[in-house]
This record gives C-alpha cells, sequence and structure tokens, in this order.
C-alpha cells in the first residue's frame, strides 16, 4: 500500500502507480472511466518523461521558478516575499546541480543574476515608493 504526503497529513492510497481503485460506491460510471482515462494519461505522461533527459527536465523546472519570481515582480504592487522564495528555491536547485545541468546551464547562471539584480531594482523602486 502507498500513501499520498498533503499538507494535511499523509493518506493511505490503494493500488499502484496509474492505477485506478476498481470499485468505489460515490463515483458515477462516468466519473470511474474519467478517472481510468486520467490514468492512462498519466501512465502516458511518465512514459514520455522517462525518455526525456533528466537535466532537460530540471532546466525546464529552474525556468519554471525564474517565471514565477518574474510574475511576483511584475505586479503592479510587487510581492517580493513571493518573488524572493522563487529566487532563494531557483538558486537552491541551481547550487545542488552545479555542472550537471548540460548545455542550457550557463544561460540559467545569466537567468539567475538577472533576476536578481531585477528584484534588487524593483526592491529599491518599492522603497522609494513607501517612503516618498
Amino acid at each position: 500500500m502507498s500513501s499520498l504526503w498533503t499538507p494535511g497529513g499523509e493518506h493511505p492510497v490503494d493500488g499502484g502507480p496509474g492505477q485506478v481503485p476498481t470499485e468505489d460506491p460515490g463515483l458515477t460510471a462516468e466519473q470511474e472511466q474519467a478517472l481510468a482515462d486520467a490514468a492512462t494519461e498519466m501512465a502516458a505522461v511518465r512514459q514520455q518523461l522517462l525518455g526525456a533527459p533528466v537535466e532537460m527536465v530540471v532546466t525546464n523546472h529552474v525556468m519554471g521558478l525564474y517565471e514565477l519570481a518574474a510574475i511576483h515582480l511584475n505586479r503592479e504592487d510587487p510581492d517580493l516575499v513571493s518573488a524572493r522564495l522563487a529566487i532563494d528555491a531557483l538558486g537552491g536547485a541551481m547550487d545542488a546541480c552545479k555542472g550537471r545541468l548540460g548545455e542550457h546551464e550557463a544561460t540559467l547562471v545569466d537567468a539567475r543574476v538577472q533576476l536578481q539584480m531585477a528584484f534588487v531594482s524593483v526592491a529599491n523602486w518599492v522603497s522609494e515608493q513607501r517612503s516618498g
């Protein structure tokens, strides 16, 4: 038996990865079919993911953190706390994987520096707006 961790605690899950419980009296036939279809789709995505170079997948996740930070910095009222968390997560992932991110690592390093400079610039602007 496996389990699923959520912020509310760990919950037991019947069946293996990609499997749908065979009987659940609380689901309609349409809902059971939708679950089965989703499980089939997830299995296909997992197979695709297995075929992708890991450094490319990690790079995509790092770029997602970059985008998340940029979104918070570009708000009308920038959210510096959220942007900083995303930047720190990006940096942590990059530091932990240094030298193993493949051909795009140099681009990621440059993007990180640009994002950090943008953070400082936005933080200064916010500070000026609040004080003046």
